[in-house]
């Protein structure tokens, strides 16, 4: 017969030793010799209360049996305490038993964060502070033996036990790992899922099954594997009432799922479903190298059936396959909303003084920010990731965006449906990773080229593949000159900049969720690198366009450093001919977010039409309230104003107009006249368009001659009414400007003087500013000034643009025919 399994001059920790399996581990150990110190905080099985009593009886118990025990009270979350009282009275600790455990059983849906957090603390948490705290002393003595208590809770699961199983599964990681780091230093950790009567087990059992599991029938397993002798290391046991059994894991063969060069999908999973969970000739991995190996088995045998298209670098990576990947083109709708959600997003502001043409759907020269031509393309390049492209799999994990560049062919449409298409054009190997250069060309719906943009995204760790380094299809960037700039321009962006930005397609969690930015390095989320794009381009095109979007050519950026939402833009400008040069800081910390970036601009581009060329119908209307206004002096005391006519012809200025009379139903939606300044004057302006009174002179010609435009006559008898009827001037005591349109582009200009006595003129006011300036079509200028069209349903269906003081259009019926609706 053997030699009995002695644990003389080993030191024993057993936590939760006063009842059940504890006591039954610290008395069987203090019987073959071993010194034991006997934990138990003395609560209930609830973890509620405290009490040394439990502790105190099982050493007064080993005690007396002739053994060597130390009792202590502490909570296992305070594991140093527990070794310090082992070191303290025995010198030395040899093996830890993890057993102190609790209940607080609720079905999942009724689990407080108390119930989780009080299961944690002391199964999990506990077990890691009392080892942690015994391991240095255990590796200094090259010895020690350690038991995690799991169970079948946790390793099958069990209803209303979520947190309970949780907590057991974890103990068995933590001691597989134990396991692995310990053994060079003879440190065995082995785990034990026993079922026993016990505290915990006697609410769930019924008594005659709780006497049959006794604590005894468990202890012994425990005592062979912490002695000297066992070199069992990193096993699972079930056992009760006797009966011991050890566990291993098992895995199908399995089925492999894909083919080279394919994108694979749910489709390819259902269909090998039989193959995947078929444990017909099924292996047990025992290890981490051993679950991989065949992983990498795998990868083997599919790089061996790669097609032989190109010749891959020696780092796998084929990229002549990635380049003759043909990605599915995708379709990307938006409108007038989007455009003002993008608009938004890179900060445009209501505080600006034309943010109309940016933010309203409703105003005249509503327009789309160039930078936008950058969102449709996004969403292809980002889905041709996704989707995967042979020759090149990416982790998006990994991909950081280094440089873009866009370019228009002509301006966006306020609303459309784009088509994209992107392609791998290069990869370049920069050692730490890998630089994917992706081009995507964006057509609308007549199949014509609106845009252009190439993508340069950063491949963390994909490098070292014996790829070129630089390549002739990248778009560079340019350093800017050797000056100071010669403009700046600075602005903070909002506090939640990123939340809005991300709206207009990118949702990366980096830039919205703290954790996800966290895991990326930064202590928040980061503003967009392309939000940061959108802000460059707006003070490029503020400071050397005047706003104008067609003027916009093209932009290349690199993005260098990170910025916060709330932090300050500051975009440092240098105009060289057609090319703005840029960078942009971060004003609060003078970091660089963009570099080596510029703005290529369209210049002489075609020349406006002059506003003599009397190629306006308007310029008739104009002639005539000139002289109007001539023969009406009573006219400008009348009105009291002077007012600019901007004309537009195709959406374009073709003409100003001014009416000195100063110094001598629907919704509000797409708009052709505008006000600005005191709106309010244009109301005024009926009295140049009535009838001179009897016996004045008029006439309904142009004075340029050869007009094409219909208003011209009517500000030609509105000069006349001017001149003729002074008092009009005071009354009305406003100068207009009326810009006239014809086929949305500027036409012509008047102006309407009726505060400084300057009557009605063709062109911007001589003196001062406008009060109210008014942009309106030729047409609907004269249907207005006749009677057809009424101003009021005009300006509320938004044939009616008005900037400056409203109320003062009002007054321009003194200036216009009795039939006037102004």
């Amino acid at each position: 017969m053997s030699a009995p399994l002695r644990f003389d001059g080993k030191v024993v920790l057993v936590t939760g030793a006063g009842n059940g399996l504890g006591r039954e581990y610290a008395l069987a150990f203090a019987e073959r010799g071993a010194s034991v110190v006997v934990n138990d905080l003395g609560g209930n099985f609830k973890g509620e209360g405290k009490s040394s009593r439990a502790a105190d009886i099982v050493v007064e118990e080993i005690r007396a049996k002739g053994g060597k025990a130390v009792a202590n009270y502490d909570s296992v979350e305070e594991g140093e305490k527990l070794v310090r009282t082992a070191l303290e009275n025995f010198g030395r600790i040899d093996v830890v038993v993890n057993n102190a455990g609790i209940l607080r059983d609720r079905s999942f849906a009724r689990i407080s964060d108390q119930d989780w957090d009080l299961i944690h603390k002391v199964h999990l948490r506990g077990s890691f502070q009392v080892t942690r705290a015994a391991w240095p002393h255990m590796k200094k003595n090259n010895y020690g033996r350690i038991i995690m208590v799991a169970s079948a809770a946790g390793i099958y699961g069990n209803f209303g036990q979520a947190n309970y199983s949780a907590a057991k599964l974890g103990l068995l990681g933590l001691g597989n790992t134990l396991a692995i780091e310990g053994k060079k230093s003879n440190i065995f950790c082995n785990t034990i899922a026993p079922i026993a009567g016990s505290r915990m087990t006697e609410t769930v059992m019924p008594p005659d099954l709780v006497e049959a599991l006794k604590p005894e029938y468990v202890s012994p397993l425990v005592l062979y594997l912490c002695h000297e002798s066992c070199e069992e290391n990193g096993s699972l046991f079930e056992l009760g009432a006797g009966w011991i059994g050890k566990l291993r894991w098992e895995r199908t063969k399995g089925s492999v799922c894909r083919e080279p060069g394919k994108k694979m999908t749910p489709e390819d999973v259902r269909d090998n479903w039989d193959k995947i969970t078929d444990f017909r000739n099924s292996t047990h991995p025992t290890s981490t190298t051993e679950s991989s190996a065949e992983m990498f088995n795998i990868l083997k045998n599919l790089e061996n059936q790669k097609p032989s298209r190109s010749s891959p670098s020696s780092g796998g990576m084929d990229i002549e396959a990635a380049k003759a990947h043909q990605a599915p083109p995708t379709e990307f709708s938006y409108t007038e909303r989007d455009v003002i959600l993008y608009a938004l997003g890179i900060g445009s502001s209501t505080k600006e003084e034309d943010y109309l043409k940016f933010l309203f759907e409703g105003a005249g020269d509503f327009c789309v920010i160039p930078s936008f031509a950058v969102i449709p393309a996004f969403s292809s390049q980002t889905g041709m990731m996704v989707g995967g492209m042979p020759g090149f799999q990416i982790d998006l994990t990994k991909v950081l965006h280094g440089e873009q560049y866009t370019e228009l062919y002509k301006p966006l449409p306020p609303r459309a449906t784009l088509t994209s298409r992107s392609r791998v054009v290069d990869i370049l190997d920069k050692g730490s990773g890998a630089v994917l250069i992706v081009n995507v060309e964006t057509f609308d719906e007549k199949n014509e080229k609106v845009a252009f943009n190439q993508f340069s995204t950063f491949v963390v760790g994909a490098g070292k593949f014996g790829g070129k380094r630089n390549s002739d299809e990248a778009k560079p960037t340019a350093n800017p000159p050797k000056r100071p700039p010669d403009a700046s321009i600075s602005e903070k962006t909002g506090i939640d900049q990123a939340a809005l930005y991300r709206l207009s397609g990118d949702r990366n969690p980096l830039h919205i969720d703290p954790s996800f930015a966290a895991m990326g390095g930064f202590s928040q989320p980061i503003l967009h690198g392309l939000c940061s794009f959108g802000y460059a381009t707006r003070h490029v095109l503020r400071q050397y366009c005047n706003n104008d979007v067609s003027k916009f050519k093209a932009i290349k950026v690199r993005f260098s450093k990170p910025v916060l939402p709330g932090q300050t833009i500051q975009t440092d400008m240098w105009k060289e001919g057609s090319r703005v040069f840029f960078q942009c800081k971060v004003v609060e910390n003078g970091s660089t977010s963009l570099s080596g970036s510029y703005i290529d601009l369209h210049e002489g581009g075609a020349p406006t039409k002059s506003l003599s060329s009397g190629s306006l119908q308007t310029d008739a209307l104009f002639n005539d309230m000139a002289q109007r206004a001539s023969s009406q002096p009573e006219l400008a005391k009348k009105i009291n104003a002077i007012f600019l006519f901007e004309i537009t012809k195709d959406k374009k200025i073709a003409a100003k107009w001014t009416a000195d009379m100063k110094t001598g139903g629907g919704a509000f939606m797409k708009g052709i006249l505008k006000l600005k300044g005191n709106m309010m004057l244009a109301q005024k302006l009926g009295e140049l368009l009535k009838p001179a009174p009897a016996g004045s002179t008029q006439t309904s010609k142009s004075s340029s001659g050869g007009s094409s435009l219909l208003s011209d006559a009517l500000f030609e008898d509105m000069a006349k009414r001017a001149k003729s009827q002074p008092n009009v001037a005071k009354k009305i005591n406003a100068v207009f400007l009326f810009d006239i349109t014809k086929d949305g582009k500027p036409a012509a200009k008047w102006t309407a003087d009726m505060k400084t006595g300057g009557g009605v003129y063709k062109g911007e006011p001589k003196q001062g500013k406008a009060d109210c300036t008014l942009t309106i079509d030729d047409k609907n200028m004269v249907d207005m000034a006749s009677g057809k069209l009424n101003g009021q349903t005009a300006f509320m269906k938004g044939l009616l643009k008005l900037k400056g003081n409203m109320m003062l259009a009002q007054k321009l019926g003194s200036l216009f025919g009795e039939t006037s609706k102004l």
